[in-house]
């Protein structure tokens, strides 16, 4: 099947969906968070129960609109063609797209600055204002393995709860959001207060902590920070314009 076939055979939502997922693969590794092939990013199509993942074995700079893969909430490929799922990818995306109806993109990473702080038993610190930015919905999930088991599932709804970041302790950082700028830009927040948890750390000094109070702030003075725009019309432009002058053809 045709790239230009695959478009027509689908809705203009689920086709913007597709780009801007296929955007997501080739931001993270833009940015370096990829982990070869082995993470994932998932997101919902439009008024449907199933969604949209990594052809398994594609790099993430490789990843186009037509190259995702449609599942349904049990795993079952929807379309023609030979691309297998991570199943680790699959336990993770489906339970949390199944148990939270506001969640329609699911983006998980393997960043060498996350899964250190995911080893670190106080967790992410309040250091930065990094960390002030996602700290206010912060869960975590502690490590059963390969994330293979559907006995894993329960477990990892319950620890999400209804917050957008989850750090998966001894495995990784995870990020949920309405839509999938949304889900990105805020790994971009949570990669961000890792990377200078780690560098802090590093210097063997004392630590200066952000107070409870001015923590307190954090969602109002985001929101006033954003002009009530959200990522989608405040940052995801900028950064599918960066794209398109260093990786372009993930819209295919």
């Amino acid at each position: 099947m045709s790239d230009r076939s695959l478009r027509a055979q689908v809705s203009p939502e689920e086709w913007q969906v597709r780009v801007d997922l296929a955007a997501a693969y080739r931001l993270v590794a833009l940015f370096g968070w990829d982990d070869l092939v082995f993470t994932h990013i998932s997101a919902k199509v439009p008024g449907t129960e199933h969604f949209l993942i990594n052809p398994y074995g594609a790099m993430f700079e490789e990843i186009t609109a037509s190259s995702l893969v449609k599942v349904d909430i049990d795993g079952n490929k929807l379309q023609d063609g030979d691309a297998e799922i991570n199943p680790a990818g699959f336990t993770i995306h489906s339970c949390i797209h199944a148990a939270r109806p506001d969640v329609n993109c699911v983006l998980h990473t393997h960043s060498i600055n996350g899964v250190a702080v995911s080893g670190q038993k106080g967790g992410l610190l309040p250091l930065s204002q990094f960390a002030m930015s996602v700290l206010h919905s912060l869960a975590y999930h502690d490590y059963e393995g390969f994330a293979l088991l559907e006995a894993e599932k329960p477990r990892l709804v319950r620890d999400l709860g209804d917050r957008q970041y989850m750090i998966l302790r001894n495995h990784g950082l995870l990020s949920t959001g309405r839509s999938v700028a949304q889900a990105f830009v805020g790994m971009h927040r949570l990669e961000a207060a890792c990377m200078a948890q780690v560098r802090a750390m590093a210097g063997q000094v004392e630590l200066q902590l952000i107070s409870p109070d001015v923590l307190a702030l954090a969602v109002p003075q985001l929101e006033q920070v954003r002009l009530g725009k959200g990522p989608e019309g405040l940052v995801w432009p900028g950064l599918l314009r960066r794209l398109d002058r260093r990786f372009p053809g993930y819209d295919a």
